[in-house]
């Protein structure tokens, strides 16, 4: 990979040219060269950019990986990335926002279960897009700039308050202390370094790590009770000990 963004020494954007024409020196896919030019639809050929822009970012930094490593992994001319999306930064933003909306599709339950209930299939929905997205999945949370400055960040940011707002109305819990909001943050966070280990390792069962991790929550929130009354009250209703 190299960092360089590039000119647009531009050929028909409407082209998927497989001569390599504008190519970089950037890390390449195997040295097979690129697909066979192919005709595809706006819509089909966008997503196919950012799926591959997204494989790319999810095993490189991002400012190693340059358009025309993208343009050759997807078989497409640079000019068509170009058109498409602009330059690099339009593309990893595209591809990035394109990957936080799948997950949180696929986080929003029936909301018919009790609240630990609801946190188990949640929680084996985000490992369902873990294992099906995995490239999508570790660009999310890997890619981008260490400070996860500006609209990267706010991507990032906002499907973890998104996730933070979910769990929080699964609980039943309109305005959580400080201690729940550290305490569910903090889960939150174990939760993401734990489907980044494993995807590179996969050497727990993912059942036997979903499992793991409902039973930190319960002991995280058992933890946070010790500290503040007002969590103590949630356990105890969770559990059926106190009825509203």
């Amino acid at each position: 990979m190299h960092g360089r963004h590039g000119d647009a020494g531009h050929a028909d954007p409407g082209e998927d040219q497989g001569s390599g024409r504008g190519a970089g020196k950037g890390v390449r896919t195997g040295g097979e060269g690129r697909p066979g030019r192919r005709r595809l639809g706006v819509d089909r050929r966008r997503e196919e950019l950012m799926a591959v822009a997204l494989e790319l970012f999810s095993r490189y930094d991002a400012d190693e990986v340059s358009i025309e490593d993208v343009a050759m992994a997807a078989g497409a001319s640079r000019a068509l990335v170009y058109h498409y999306f602009g330059g690099k930064q339009e593309l990893y933003v595209a591809a990035l926002r394109s990957a936080a909306a799948r997950l949180e599709e696929r986080l929003r339950g029936a909301g018919d279960g009790s609240p630990l209930q609801e946190l188990t299939r949640g929680l084996t929905r985000y490992f369902d897009f873990v294992e099906e997205h995995a490239a999508g999945f570790a660009a999310l949370l890997r890619g981008g700039p260490a400070n996860r400055t500006g609209e990267v960040g706010e991507i990032v940011d906002g499907v973890r308050r998104r996730l933070f707002t979910m769990i929080l109305k699964q609980m039943g819990v309109a305005d959580p202390s400080p201690v729940l909001r550290v305490t569910v943050r903090s889960w939150i966070a174990s939760v993401e370094t734990a489907g980044l280990d494993w995807l590179e390792n996969r050497d727990v069962e993912r059942s036997a790590l979903e499992a793991l991790l409902i039973d930190q929550m319960v002991a995280l929130l058992g933890a946070a009770a010790a500290h503040d009354p007002t969590v103590r009250l949630l356990m105890a209703r969770l559990a059926g000990q106190v009825r509203e």
